[in-house]
């Protein structure tokens, strides 16, 4: 790679229908030209957490983390090297995790709650997108989730949900939100709206990288 790369940073709250804003989002784009790092599979081991007396482990602290190996292999993709990291499970025991290739490409995905407030990986950011919903309907997304995807259970679900969730997107989210370039709200699980806003952005972003 000839120069840095065009980095776009998409944060969004617990239940804020991330996930589908990024299938959407890549689909615009060749798997040459984009690539995506997220922050999730950079969790420190849940064994090595400090336990809250209920015994419930708290992910929505920037300590939970590898901060260090995320900023290095944020910068290793700057340098055009190749990253090969063992995919996050959130603990859950069912699925075996893949081995992820994240190869360099000339737009650059970074993803994840904590990426605006960590300093070093907020100065690398080009363009910012916020993603947000209602709190009843995220808890609802994230009900789910959780139930389905991730074999937890509904007490601590909900637990997390008004201990760690919210308070971690308030201290260390919500802040930065008014210093992105696009806030989407996103409070309906129809698929149209949100492909008309990834088709909007990607056309723009197409022009302005691509001129």
């Amino acid at each position: 790679m000839n120069k840095k790369p065009y980095v776009i940073g998409i944060a969004g709250s617990s239940g804020s229908g991330k996930t589908f804003f990024l299938n959407c989002f890549l689909k615009h784009f060749s798997p040459d030209e984009v690539t995506l790092i997220s922050q999730d599979d950079y969790y420190i081991p849940a064994n090595t957490k400090t336990q809250e007396e209920n015994k419930l482990y708290n992910f929505d602290l920037p300590t939970s983390i590898d901060r260090n190996a995320f900023y290095k292999d944020i910068s290793d993709l700057f340098d055009g090297k190749t990253i090969y990291k063992e995919e996050y499970t959130f603990n859950n025991p069912a699925i075996k995790p893949k081995m992820l290739e994240i190869k360099p490409a000339p737009i650059l995905i970074i993803e994840g709650l904590f990426i605006y407030h960590y300093t070093e990986v907020n100065k690398l950011i080009d363009h910012r997108i916020f993603l947000d919903a209602n709190q009843d309907i995220a808890l609802e997304r994230r009900l789910r989730r959780d139930l389905i995807e991730r074999g937890y259970f509904e007490d601590d679900v909900r637990y997390k949900w008004v201990n760690h969730v919210l308070p971690s997107y308030n201290e260390y989210l919500l802040p930065y939100k008014n210093s992105c370039d696009q806030v989407i709200i996103n409070n309906t699980d129809d698929p149209e709206p949100i492909w008309k806003i990834t088709d909007d952005i990607c056309a723009d972003l197409k022009d302005k990288i691509y001129k």
